[in-house]
């Protein structure tokens, strides 16, 4: 049975707080990162496309075989309404037969997880890790540094730092 880590995250953009929780997953057998296409509590959030270069940009800099995008919610999109967690995972398991499922999520969603869809469902039916980052760098730093024009060196990988620099989008 093939263990996979769903690690669902705005990666607004990726950071090394979102990398040192993926180095805790690496006795999974694969890793999906799943960029939220429509955030469930209506947060802004840098165009989806966007975020998912930068999503790969970060797997890129990562240099691991068993970390890869899931495209799960943009198939799962439907305008004016959120992709849930629950949907996600039952897409994944239909995706994955045979698989053995694990939601991660970090310290900030654990405290919400009871707000999520059918979150006593999701409980029952797949397994679900809470992964503090060992790193405390949030996406937001990463933001208002670029707001203010400043260095974001050691905040995120070279590759999505130059995308940043590049795209210029905050």
């Amino acid at each position: 049975m093939s263990k996979i880590a769903v690690f669902g995250s705005a990666f607004n953009p990726p950071s090394l707080g979102h990398k040192s929780v993926i180095e805790s997953l690496a006795h999974f057998e694969r890793v999906l990162l799943i960029p939220s296409i429509s955030h469930a509590w209506g947060k802004e959030m840098l165009d989806y496309g966007i975020r998912c270069q930068l999503v790969d940009a970060f797997i890129d800099d990562l240099s691991v075989n068993n970390v890869k995008r899931s495209e799960v919610e943009e198939a799962l999109f439907q305008p004016d309404q959120s992709v849930t967690t629950f949907a996600v995972l039952e897409a994944l398991e239909k995706q994955h037969p045979g698989s053995e499922l694990t939601f991660v999520v970090g310290p900030d969603n654990l405290l919400n997880f009871g707000k999520f869809y059918k979150s006593q469902e999701i409980l029952t039916r797949w397994n679900v890790l809470a992964c503090p980052e060992k790193v405390k760098i949030r996406s937001t730093d990463i933001r208002t540094k670029l707001a203010h024009g400043s260095s974001i060196e050691g905040l995120t990988t070279q590759k999505v730092a130059k995308l940043l620099k590049e795209l210029s989008v905050y």
